[in-house]
């Protein structure tokens, strides 16, 4: 059964609209085919960001009676919601942040730090924040949705200060959003640039006897060139080309708008490869120099308090356990339901998965199920942040959710990345909303098998097959490469799920299927892109989704409505215990893994291949390769 958490949300949507600082742009093709920006009008039919709301958030004051409500809840609260007036929340970013709410584990939930963000607007007890930045493991969608979050917090009037003793380009964004922003001397200073990097294993698999036989369609589909080229396409070069350009313009326009600078001279800075925080202080890239007790020294005399005493402080776990209702943000009659889905896509739980490892289709149905049979909910936000994964399981789940969408509005609400299957969820939503970052897209399929035979003939290993039927070897003759005949019915197999998937793009997008190509073929588009290709309606985070959830349902946009979490994920002593694995089970599981992503008929994949900008994370096939290889040659 589905667990339940209900919150209240707090924002108030304003007539006047989210604009974006960058120019939204359409697409066409070249005589070459080549997808190439145009002006509005072209294949998505241009971008009108007037026609949703923009859920921007506006800090309302309250009044004396609704003071005293909130002061005397406050009285009242459990123990654990209780702490100093007068505090400083200090929030320590580090690390993974995860897309769902997690109780029992040491990453950080992004829902949760942006509902902290907004409780400490209207805390009375606190005084400001003071934001720990340092060394972040995640994907630009999520760093967007905090960076407003920040913003919108100043709207309160109290103060937020920034410390950073890791300066990467994922750290000074977020940093960059801050009253004030403070260093140690010692600071690691790392604003050199972005990258995007590919890894190839095509060569190692040829000296250990590895052949991957993959078949993948849509020629930016670059999900399976790890493990079958030595080097990058054209098109892979040219895809990455475009995202990294995308996001290196924004980061940017935020910074230079943010520090009141030239676009110029911030990349001027960035390009003298600077190494020394006192070289960003003369810059006016942060406010000084200072360690973290005289920061905390420096909080003190603002808020009037003796050296003598310690700063009254509250931290990121402690001020989740607050609830929204003790501080008076309490919802609307209106029940609006968010669906999470975060992680790679599979059909059915896994024998050694867990419920929080990624998105198991047949206990996401039965969510969807439940939340149509309800009338308390006026709107449905699927929340998604997934690469993709299993094409029929993805494919499942759009009918459930296209089924749910007929029977009350759907808004699909993306974080850092929905690609893929990850898309293909998305396309049945009424309207889709990206961040201007989110790596989205990806329209295409890849499936394939490994030939393990020269490597079984190297050490001496020989595997007989007694089968009937002509094609029963399909993928379980893990021993020799595709015969003539399995290789083109492989090939038509994948045909025919890509044309599946791209004639229920254009269905869900209200395009020809001549017009969808142009955005398909497996490429990976940013949000900024894919919302003038059509492929996505507006840009914003969850805030502005809800917005349109309210405008689709009917709902005043000024009227306050609950939130209900439908799925909960949580971190079980199971999955703590599995981290704690010997060499052996690795070894055995990383060649059970490859072959099942790899070899199923079963399993074609609609998944985005893993795209590396900075720290993000790489391919699975890649991780379960390299497994295999490192036990591979620890047994030579």
């Amino acid at each position: 059964m589905s667990k339940l958490v209900t919150r209240t949300f707090n924002y108030y949507s304003c007539r006047h609209l989210y604009r974006c600082s960058q120019h939204f742009r359409t697409f066409s093709t070249d005589g070459d085919g080549k997808t190439k920006p145009e002006t509005p009008g072209g294949v998505g039919g241009g971008y009108d960001d007037e026609k949703y709301p923009s859920g921007e958030f506006v800090f309302r004051q309250r009044n004396s009676r609704e003071n005293f409500g909130v002061k005397t809840r406050l009285l009242f609260a459990w123990p654990w919601e209780r702490f100093q007036r007068g505090s400083v929340l200090q929030m320590i970013l580090r690390g993974e942040i995860s897309d769902q709410l997690k109780r029992f584990s040491k990453s950080l939930s992004l829902p949760k730090i942006c509902e902290n963000f907004e409780k400490a607007a209207y805390d009375p007890r606190v005084e400001g924040i003071y934001l720990h930045i340092d060394s972040l493991n995640c994907g630009w969608g999520k760093l967007e949705e905090i960076r407003r979050h920040i913003s919108d917090f100043k709207k309160s009037g109290k103060f937020i200060i920034g410390y950073m003793p890791a300066c990467g380009v994922k750290e000074y964004y977020i940093a960059s959003a801050c009253d004030e922003l403070y260093a140690p001397p010692s600071a690691y200073v790392g604003l050199y640039g972005l990258l995007a990097q590919a890894s190839f294993l095509g060569g190692v698999l040829e000296k250990v006897g590895i052949e991957a036989q993959v078949e993948r369609i849509g020629k930016y589909k670059s999900a399976g060139d790890q493990l079958t080229r030595k080097s990058m396409s054209n098109e892979h070069r040219e895809m990455l080309t475009t995202l990294l350009d995308n996001i290196y313009g924004n980061w940017l326009d935020k910074i230079s708008l943010a520090k009141g600078k030239k676009k110029e001279d911030i990349e001027k800075f960035i390009n003298e490869g600077v190494y020394q925080v006192e070289k960003m202080k003369e810059e006016g890239l942060i406010t000084d120099v200072k360690y973290d007790d005289e920061v905390i020294s420096m909080l003190r005399t603002r808020l009037g308090i003796s050296s003598t005493k310690i700063l009254p402080t509250v931290g990121y776990r402690k001020y989740c356990n607050v609830r929204r209702s003790t501080l008076g943000l309490t919802g609307g009659k209106d029940q609006i339901a968010i669906i999470r889905a975060c992680g790679s896509i599979s059909r059915t739980q896994g024998r050694f998965k867990t419920p929080s490892s990624g998105i198991v289709a047949e206990q996401f149905i039965e969510k969807i199920r439940s939340v149509r049979a309800s009338k308390k909910y006026k709107a449905v936000i699927i929340r998604i942040d997934s690469p993709g994964g299993d094409a029929l399981a993805s494919d499942l789940m759009w009918r459930e959710i296209k089924l749910l969408a007929a029977t009350k509005p759907v808004i699909a609400s993306m974080s850092d990345v929905a690609a893929s299957g990850g898309y293909y969820m998305a396309m049945a939503a009424d309207t889709i909303v990206a961040e201007n970052l989110t790596l989205t897209g990806s329209i295409g399929v890849v499936t394939g098998k490994i030939n393990l035979g020269k490597l079984y003939e190297d050490i001496g290993f020989n595997k007989e097959i007694i089968s009937r039927g002509k094609y029963a070897e399909l993928v379980a003759a893990d021993h020799r490469p595709f015969r003539a005949d399995e290789a083109e019915l492989f090939a038509k197999r994948a045909q025919d799920m890509y044309k599946g998937f791209v004639e229920k793009a254009a269905i869900s997008r209200s395009m020809t299927v001549e017009k969808m190509e142009q955005a398909a073929q497996g490429r990976v588009w940013s949000g900024h892109d894919a919302v003038s290709l059509g492929l996505v309606d507006a840009i914003g985070g969850l805030s502005r989704a809800v917005a349109i959830a309210k405008q689709k349902a009917n709902i005043p946009l000024d009227e306050q409505v609950t939130l209900v979490e439908v799925s909960r994920s949580s971190t079980y002593p199971l999955e703590i215990l599995m981290n704690m694995g010997n060499s052996v089970v690795e070894a055995d599981e990383a060649v059970k893994e490859l072959i099942h992503e790899m070899g199923s008929s079963n399993d074609v994949q609609a998944r985005m291949e893993g795209i590396l900008f900075e720290k993000m994370d790489g391919s699975p096939y890649a991780n379960s390769i390299f497994a295999l290889i490192k036990h591979y040659l620890r047994s030579l």
